[in-house]
């Protein structure tokens, strides 16, 4: 006989082979058997099999789904999204006398879940644009439940609350990306994602990290199309200035890009990772008097410090 063991009393048992309680069982998928692999033992039969009921083909996918068990759980909708759609009826037994339907759904979807519907789909669109990994999507949609059903951001639109959650994902995952990346791909204003960030982050009692100069970099340099040589020196550039202190207040984007403009005027922008021309020129100022000290020692100068535009 099987045995199992037994753990806490909210755990389930757990199957297992007399002689070999170590050993991974294998399923017979076809006869519903769980063998030991050691001794050929059969420990369980009439498994259930979890596996799809039919198989459609690439000819057959215009026709109508077959499948009777509808779509998988969603943990993050209310009741795990175990709810059954009666359709429309077509037959005349379909209806009664009166020609009302016989069939009417006696649960549909909550409102709420509607919403959430449409903030995931939102949130899906947005990371789609930019190129987001399903990590990211996964830690929004569980931030944006989280502070739905807290209702501490009641009257704020749900978009808004979405494109903020997504901003945060990105950040407490260590892919940051900048206010107007977001904004760039939602139809929220940067001014209304930035509310709801700091809104967020009081209600969840959450933070994030401090974003560096590093973390945009290398992006800002592929974007552009510029070299191995002057992406490492833009690097260098960007953390001996902090170092120095000679960036006080300034974001990091913008110092980001400002070592980027000196590096690519040393070895061979106007609209470098998005940030202004005035916030550039302003950062830029700030580095210059000292950029003989910020380059690395190996770097191959096209054209001489002195000769460095000064903006």
């Amino acid at each position: 006989m099987a045995s199992t063991s037994r753990g806490d009393a909210l755990s389930l048992p757990r199957v297992t082979c007399p002689n070999h309680p170590d050993a991974i069982l294998v399923e017979d998928y076809r006869a519903g058997d769980m063998i030991c692999p050691e001794c050929g033992l059969v420990v369980g039969d009439r498994v259930i099999d979890v596996g799809s009921e039919w198989r459609t083909f690439s000819n057959e996918k215009a026709q109508k789904d077959p499948s009777r068990v509808g779509d998988a759980q969603n943990p993050l909708l209310n009741g795990g999204d175990l709810t059954t759609m009666i359709g429309k009826g077509t037959g005349s037994a379909s209806f009664d006398e009166f020609g009302n339907s016989k069939y009417q759904n006696r649960r549909t979807m909550s409102s709420s879940d509607r919403a959430m519907l449409h903030a995931f789909k939102e949130i899906s669109t947005m990371a789609d644009r930019i190129n987001l990994p399903r990590n990211i999507v996964d830690r929004t949609n569980n931030l944006f439940k989280q502070v739905y059903e807290q209702k501490s951001l009641k009257g704020r639109a749900n978009d808004a609350i979405a494109s903020a959650c997504l901003y945060i994902a990105c950040r407490q995952e260590g892919v940051p990306r900048t206010f107007k990346e977001i904004c760039a791909v939602s139809r929220i204003s940067k001014k209304e994602i930035g509310r709801c960030f700091k809104l967020i982050l009081k209600a969840l009692e959450t933070s994030v990290d401090l974003i560096t100069t590093g973390d945009f970099m290398s992006r800002f340099c592929s974007n552009l199309g510029l070299p191995k040589q002057v992406q490492m020196a833009a690097t260098f550039i960007a953390r001996k200035a902090v170092e120095l202190d000679l960036v006080p207040g300034r974001s990091p984007i913008s110092v980001a890009a400002a070592a980027i403009y000196m590096a690519s005027q040393a070895s061979a922008g106007d609209h470098i990772a998005g940030v202004a021309d005035v916030t550039i020129r302003q950062s830029y100022r700030l580095i210059y008097p000292r950029a003989a000290e910020l380059f690395p020692p190996d770097f191959k100068f096209d054209t001489p410090v002195d000769k460095l535009p000064q903006l």
